[in-house]
C-alpha cells in the first residue's frame, strides 16, 4: 500500500454541527444529514462524534448493523440499554464497545438515576463516539465495557479498544477489527506521548490543548489525520489535556 505522507489539521470550529436542544453534537465526519463526499472517514474511521447530552434525555432506540462502536465518556454518565440485553452506566475511565454485527437496537441517555435508584442530577453527560467498520461482516452482535481508570493515572497512551494481535490480553476491550486500536490519554500540563507509528493515525483533542510535533497547536475539539507518518511527539498545554489516538494499519475501500 503506497499511501502520501500528510498531516491533515481539522479545527473545531470546520465540523459539521448539530444542535437541537437536549443534544449538541460536533461531527468530524459526514453524518446523518450532513454528507460531503470528501469527508467520509479516515482510514478505518467513519464517525468521531463529539456529544453533549441534556439530562433526562438522549438517543432513543434505533438499530445498527455490522459496525465497531466505541463509547468514550468525558464527564457525566450515560446510560446504555441494548436488545441484546446488555445494560450499563458509562462513566470517565470506563471503556465500552458495541459490536453491532448482524443487527441491535440499543438506546443512550442521561438518565442513571432511573438505573442507580439515586437523585435526579442536572449534570449534561459529555461523550465522544466512534466507529470503525469491521473486518468481517455478519458476526453476531456483542458488547463489552471495561474499567481502565488506573491506567490512564500513569499519563501514557492507554489501549482503550482493539482488535490488533498485540493488544491480545492487555487491559483493552476487543473490536472486531484486527487492523485498528483505540488509545486514550490523560496528560498533565508540559506532558508529552508519542504517537503510535502507522500508515493511518487519527489524533482528536476533546479535553485542553496540545502541540503537535512539526504541526503546531492543537486547541479543544481539533484533530489531526496522520497519513504514513507516526511517532510525533503530543505535548499538553497549560490546563493538561486528554486525548483519543486511533492507530489503523488499513483503510476504508469505497466503490
Amino acid at each position: 500500500m503506497n499511501i502520501d505522507t500528510a498531516v491533515d489539521v481539522r479545527r473545531a470550529g470546520d465540523r459539521f454541527k448539530t444542535n437541537i436542544g437536549w443534544l449538541d453534537s460536533k461531527h468530524s465526519f459526514s453524518f446523518g444529514h450532513h454528507q460531503d463526499h470528501r469527508n467520509t472517514h479516515f482510514g478505518l474511521l467513519l464517525v468521531n462524534n463529539d456529544d453533549v447530552v441534556t439530562p433526562g434525555s438522549g438517543f432513543d432506540t434505533h438499530p445498527h448493523r455490522d459496525m465497531e462502536i466505541v463509547t468514550w465518556v468525558l464527564r457525566g454518565a450515560l446510560v446504555h440499554q441494548d436488545s441484546e440485553g446488555h445494560s450499563g452506566i458509562i462513566y470517565p475511565g470506563l471503556a465500552q464497545r458495541m459490536s453491532a454485527g448482524t443487527g441491535i437496537l440499543h438506546s443512550e441517555k442521561n438518565d442513571s438515576w432511573r438505573v442507580s435508584g439515586g437523585p435526579k442530577h442536572a449534570d449534561p453527560v459529555h461523550f465522544v463516539q466512534m466507529w470503525v467498520v469491521p473486518d468481517e461482516a455478519g458476526k453476531a452482535p456483542g458488547y463489552e465495557q471495561l474499567e481502565i481508570d488506573d491506567e490512564l493515572l500513569a499519563g501514557g497512551l492507554v489501549p482503550v479498544a482493539s482488535g490488533m494481535p498485540e493488544h491480545e490480553g492487555a487491559s483493552a476491550i476487543r473490536i472486531g477489527q484486527k487492523h485498528a486500536a483505540l488509545y486514550a490519554a490523560r496528560i498533565a500540563p508540559g506532558g508529552t506521548v508519542t504517537l503510535p507509528d502507522a500508515p493511518f493515525v487519527h489524533l482528536f483533542v476533546p479535553v485542553g490543548s496540545v502541540t503537535l510535533e512539526q504541526s503546531g497547536a492543537l486547541a479543544t475539539g481539533d484533530a489531526a489525520r496522520i497519513t504514513a507518518s507516526g511517532g510525533q511527539r503530543v505535548t499538553a498545554g497549560p490546563q493538561g489535556a486528554e486525548i483519543l489516538v486511533w492507530e489503523m494499519h488499513a483503510t476504508v475501500r469505497l466503490g
